[in-house]
C-alpha cells in the first residue's frame, strides 16, 4: 500500500530534498507518494514539517499518523493544539557532526587565544603561552544528543568538562554531569568557556540574565550556538562592557536575521555567526524520516517523540 507523505516545509527546500527522500525512502524499502501540495489533507500519512512552512493547522490531517520535524528545535509547534499527532524531533547524524566541529573550533578559538594572531596590526610579538586543554574549564549547558556529543569530544581533547542539564543524566566518567538549580551555580561558577545547547522551553527562556552572567569567572568566554532567546541580550552586553565576560561568539538571536543596527554587529567583542553551527543535511535528514516511516508502517515505536510536558 502507497503511503502518502507531504512535504510541508518551505517551498524553496522542496527541490533539495525531493531527491534525497525518494533515495532514502526507496532504499528503505517504502513505496511512498512524495508531494508538496497534496490534494486532500486527510489521505496523508505523514507530513514532513517545517515551522516556517505553510502548515499551522493541524486538524484536516485526519490520517496522519505522525509528523516528522526537520528542525532539532520544536519550541514553534510543540504547543500547537491542532497538533495531537506524534510530534518527531530532527535528530540527525550529519546535524550532530556539525555542531561538534562549530562547537570545538571556537572553543580551540578562545582557548588558544587565536584572534591575537590572526588579527594584529601592530605586529606585536606577543608570546603569551596558552593553558594546556587539561587546565581549562568548559562548561556546557545542555546534554541532549548535541550537547553531549561536543561534551564527549571536548573531554577527549583533554578539556574538563562540566555539563549541566534540568534532569540528572550520566556520561563519560571525565565528564561532570550537574542538575538542578544548584549544579547551574556550580556550573556557572567554573565556567571559563561557557557553551549554550539548550533548548528553548519555559524554563529556558532567558536563562542567561544578569545574575546568572555574575556566577561566571571573570573573563569568561560565551558561545551559543542553542537559541537566541537563552540570553537575555542587555545583560550580556553589560557584561561585555564591564569585562565580566571577555567575548561571546554566538549562531543564534532573537530576531533572525540579526538586525542591522543591533549592538552585537558592531560591539568589538563579539563574534556573529549567521545560523550556520548546525544545518540540516537533506541525505542524512532523509535517512532519518525515511526510518521513522518505516518503523510507522510496521507497527514500530518512532524515534525521538517529543515529550509535550517537557517541550523537547
Amino acid at each position: 500500500m502507497t503511503v502518502n507523505v507531504f512535504f510541508a516545509a518551505r517551498a524553496s527546500l522542496w527541490n533539495i530534498y525531493r531527491p534525497a527522500l525518494t533515495r532514502a525512502f526507496a532504499k528503505a524499502g517504502l513505496d511512498a507518494s512524495l508531494s508538496d501540495d497534496p490534494s486532500d489533507p486527510r489521505s496523508v500519512d505523514y507530513l514532513i514539517h517545517a515551522p516556517n512552512g505553510p502548515v499551522t493547522d493541524f486538524t484536516a490531517f485526519t490520517r496522519a499518523k505522525a509528523v516528522l520535524s526537520l528542525w532539532a528545535g520544536v519550541e514553534d509547534v510543540v504547543g500547537n493544539p491542532t497538533l495531537v499527532q506524534p510530534l518527531c524531533r530532527m535528530v540527525d547524524p550529519g546535524l550532530r557532526e556539525g555542531m561538534v566541529e562549530w562547537v570545538t573550533g571556537h572553543v580551540l578559538r578562545h582557548h588558544l587565544g587565536m584572534d591575537a594572531h590572526i588579527v594584529n596590526p601592530e605586529r606585536a610579538w606577543n608570546r603569551k603561552t596558552p593553558p594546556l586543554a587539561r587546565d581549562r574549564n568548559v562548561t556546557i549547558l545542555g546534554l541532549g544528543a548535541l550537547g553531549a556529543a561536543c561534551a564527549e569530544t571536548l573531554a577527549r581533547m583533554n578539556f574538563r568538562v562540566t555539563g549541566w542539564r534540568r534532569s540528572p543524566k550520566a556520561l563519560a566518567s571525565s565528564i561532570v554531569c550537574l542538575s538542578g538549580e544548584g549544579g547551574l551555580k556550580k556550573a556557572l561558577s567554573s565556567a571559563e568557556i561557557l557553551v549554550l545547547l539548550l533548548p528553548l522551553t519555559a524554563r529556558t527562556s532567558n536563562l542567561m540574565d544578569a545574575n546568572r552572567f555574575a556566577l561566571l569567572p571573570e573573563g569568561a568566554i560565551v558561545i551559543n550556538p542553542g537559541r537566541g532567546d537563552l540570553i537575555v541580550d542587555e545583560a550580556l552586553l553589560e557584561a561585555l562592557n564591564s569585562g565580566r565576560i571577555l567575548h561571546a561568539t554566538l549562531d543564534v538571536f532573537r530576531t533572525e536575521p540579526l538586525p542591522a543596527d543591533h549592538p552585537f554587529w558592531c560591539h568589538p567583542r563579539v563574534t556573529v555567526t549567521p545560523h550556520i553551527a548546525a544545518e540540516t543535511r537533506p541525505d542524512s535528514a532523509a535517512r532519518v524520516i525515511a526510518e521513522n516511516i518505516r518503523r510507522g508502517e510496521n507497527g514500530l515505536p518512532f524515534l525521538h517523540v517529543v515529550d509535550r510536558t517537557a517541550g523537547y
